[in-house]
C-alpha cells in the first residue's frame, strides 16, 4: 500500500498567502524526506485556500524533492483546458523524472465556473469530453480530435511529452476523482483508470458497493481489475496520543465544517458528530499512530484500496502539528499498516 499526504493549502487570512505556499513546500520536502510516497495539492479559487494552480506549486516542489510522487488533488478538469493541463504537467514530470500525477475531478465547489466561463448546464458533459481529451493526449503526441467544448485539433503535436523515466515512461499517471457518484465509478472503470474516492463523512466501508462497481465495470470493459490501482482520501491527523491528537485537530476541523455547511445550507457538526467520526469506524483518520494504522488497515478489508491519503491541514493547523503528524504518519503508521497486511496475506 501507498501512503500519502494531500493539502488545498488551507488558510485562515488571505494575506498569508505566501507564508502557506512556503510550509506546503516545506510539508512536501518532508513527506519525501521520511518516505511517504505521494503529495497531492488541490484547486480551489476561494480565500480560504492558498492554492489555485497546483502545477505551479509541484513545479516548485520538484526541485527539491527526489522520491516522492507529486499529484493535483484534484485538478478540476471541467473548467481546465485539457492541453495545457497535460503540458504543465508533462513538464512536471520531466522536471521530477517521472514523479508526477494527474488526479483529474470535478471539484467539490463550483466557483471555478464563472471564473472561466463555463455553465453548470453542462457539468457532466464538460467533465466527460475533456477527461476523453486528457486520455488521448496520454496516448499519442500527435492527436486529431474535436468536441463541443473546445476548438478541434488536427494532427498537431503537443509537446512536452512526459518523461521516459519513472514508473510509466512516456505517459502521465492519470486518475479519476470521484466523492461517490455511482456513475463516476463505472466511467472510471470502462476507462480502465485509476480512481481515487474522497471520503469526509460516515463510514469508509460503506463505499465497498462503489469499489465493486469500479472493478465490475472495468472487467465489463476488457480491463483486469487485478492491474487497476485504487486509493482513499480523507480527513486524518496523527499525535503521540490518541486524546491529545484528536483534540488537537477538532477545532481546525469544525472551523472549516462551520464555513462549508454555512454556505451549503447543512447543519453545523458538532462535538459529538466529530467523536463518532473519529472512532473506530468513522471517516476522520486522527489518533495515535496505533489508532490510525488500525483503522487503515479495518477499511483495507472492506475496501482493498492500495493508497490512503490524509489531509492534516483543515483551516490552518499550525505548521509544527502537521509537521509532526507528517512524520509520525510515516515513521509509525505506514510500517505498522505493512506490518499488519503482510501478515495477513
Amino acid at each position: 500500500m501507498e501512503f500519502g499526504i494531500y493539502s488545498f493549502g488551507d488558510v485562515q487570512d488571505k494575506d498569508r498567502v505566501e507564508e502557506a505556499l512556503a510550509d506546503t513546500i516545506e510539508r512536501i520536502k518532508l513527506a519525501d524526506d521520511t518516505g511517504l510516497d505521494y503529495f497531492g495539492l488541490g484547486e480551489h479559487h476561494r480565500p480560504d485556500y492558498s492554492i489555485s494552480a497546483p502545477a505551479t506549486v509541484l513545479a516548485a516542489a520538484s526541485t527539491v524533492t527526489s522520491r516522492i510522487k507529486l499529484g493535483s488533488a484534484v485538478t478540476v478538469l471541467s473548467t481546465e483546458d485539457p492541453v495545457r493541463v497535460f503540458q504543465q504537467f508533462a513538464t512536471i514530470d520531466l522536471l521530477s523524472h517521472g514523479r508526477a500525477e494527474i488526479v483529474a475531478g470535478r471539484g467539490s465547489f463550483i466557483e471555478s465556473f464563472p471564473i472561466f466561463g463555463a455553465s453548470l448546464d453542462d457539468y457532466d458533459a464538460l467533465y466527460a469530453e475533456k477527461l476523453d481529451l486528457l486520455l488521448a493526449l496520454n496516448d499519442d503526441e500527435f492527436i486529431t480530435w474535436s468536441g463541443r467544448f473546445r476548438p478541434p485539433l488536427a494532427a498537431q503535436q503537443i509537446l512536452p511529452r512526459p518523461s521516459r523515466h519513472g514508473e510509466y515512461p512516456g505517459k502521465l499517471d492519470i486518475w479519476v476523482a470521484t466523492g461517490g457518484n455511482p456513475e463516476s465509478s463505472a466511467r472510471a472503470g470502462a476507462l480502465g483508470v485509476p480512481v481515487s474516492y474522497a471520503i469526509i463523512g460516515g463510514h469508509p466501508e460503506r463505499f465497498a458497493p462503489l469499489f465493486d462497481l469500479y472493478r465490475r465495470s472495468a472487467a465489463q470493459h476488457g480491463h483486469d481489475p487485478a492491474t487497476l490501482r485504487t486509493a482513499i482520501a480523507a480527513p486524518g491527523f496523527v499525535g503521540a496520543d490518541s486524546r491529545t491528537a484528536k483534540d488537537a485537530f477538532y477545532p481546525y476541523w469544525i472551523e472549516s465544517m462551520a464555513r462549508i455547511s454555512a454556505e451549503r445550507g447543512f447543519p453545523t457538526p458538532t462535538r459529538e458528530t466529530y467523536e463518532d467520526m473519529v472512532d473506530s469506524r468513522g471517516a476522520i483518520f486522527a489518533g495515535s499512530p496505533d489508532e490510525v494504522a488500525a483503522k487503515i488497515v479495518y477499511v483495507h478489508g472492506h475496501l482493498g484500496m492500495d493508497r490512503v491519503g490524509l489531509q492534516m491541514d483543515w483551516s490552518g493547523v499550525p505548521q509544527e502539528l502537521v509537521l509532526e503528524s507528517i512524520r509520525l504518519f510515516a515513521t509509525e503508521v505506514a510500517p505498522r499498516v505493512r506490518e499488519a497486511l503482510a501478515a495477513d496475506r
